[in-house]
């Protein structure tokens, strides 16, 4: 199959490539400047040029404030662009793979992690934003388009909260982290695992791509501290009310995983082993 990746430069996308390509896959990944998404003759010359059997989508506005006062833009990307590349796979009879996001559910007054099939309600433009192009593709390309949630990535490529945690626990003595903000910390590369078997699949519709598990930013931080051979307890807990920010994050923002079975894929591994794996690779990628 020859692959597509749009939004290559980011963390996702990198990793996607670099997963397909270590599969011996033939894939092209292009970054923003390569593909503007949201430019309907770019979109045009990149499927002319590349002829791909399936796409993956992780080009999108993530600019999660900014979108507070600038919606109009943030939808253009990630609303209208998904839009252009499902119609061009249904011209020629591609698949798409679209990332999306936990944002488009409220996070408010839940305990248990949200099913594929749950009613989104979306509290913030990004998460509209997002909701409106896993709609596109959906109505675009029944049948042969996957949206893909994913959330909490982080990686060894872009800024993240893990490498930020490494960064600042080399440089202060102690951090004060969230405790009343929960979801599921995962890896950029598990995903790019995930989206590398799914093309061995029928799958579509609706699945989560975060690791399995939950946790506060606090505990994770505390974790990323343990398996730096740091003091856990230089982590200090606060609330959301010490960092204000324009766009509301979700108190809880945990996934389900039960359609995994149904598209013969084993559910997401436990972050905890997700980033004992990964914390090596992100050390390594800071010190160069």
């Amino acid at each position: 199959m020859r692959w597509l990746v749009t939004g290559a430069g980011g963390m996702l996308g990198h990793d996607t490539v670099q997963e397909l390509a270590g599969r011996g896959e033939d894939v092209t990944g292009l970054d923003r400047a390569a593909l503007d998404i949201t430019e309907p003759g770019a979109v045009r010359d990149a499927f002319d040029a590349h002829r791909p059997d399936v796409v993956v989508n992780c080009a999108a506005w993530t600019a999660v404030d900014d979108a507070e006062t600038d919606e109009a833009r943030a939808l253009r990307v990630n609303g209208d662009g998904p839009r252009l590349l499902a119609r061009a796979c249904a011209a020629r009879g591609a698949r798409l793979i679209h990332v999306s996001t936990d944002y488009v559910f409220s996070g408010e007054t839940r305990a248990t992690p949200y099913p594929e099939d749950h009613p989104p309600a979306p509290r913030t433009a990004y998460g509209r934003t997002k909701l409106a192009g896993e709609r596109a593709v959906l109505e675009e390309l029944p049948g042969a388009a996957v949206v893909l949630r994913t959330a909490w990535l982080y990686g060894a490529h872009g800024r993240n909260f893990v490498r930020t945690m490494l960064e600042l626990e080399a440089r202060r003595d102690t951090v004060d982290v969230v405790d009343d903000q929960r979801g599921q910390p995962t890896w950029s590369a598990d995903v790019a695992a995930r989206v590398a078997a799914l093309g061995a699949t029928s799958a579509h519709g609706v699945l989560h791509a975060t690791s399995s598990g939950e946790a506060s930013w606090y505990e994770l931080a505390r974790e990323v501290f343990r398996l730096a051979g740091a003091d856990p307890d230089r982590v200090r807990p606060t609330d959301s009310r010490s960092f204000p920010r324009p766009a509301p994050r979700p108190a809880y923002s945990a996934l389900g995983h039960a359609r995994w079975r149904e598209a013969g894929l084993a559910p997401p591994r436990d972050w905890r082993s997700a980033l004992y794996e990964a914390l090596p690779h992100i050390r390594k990628e800071m010190s160069q």
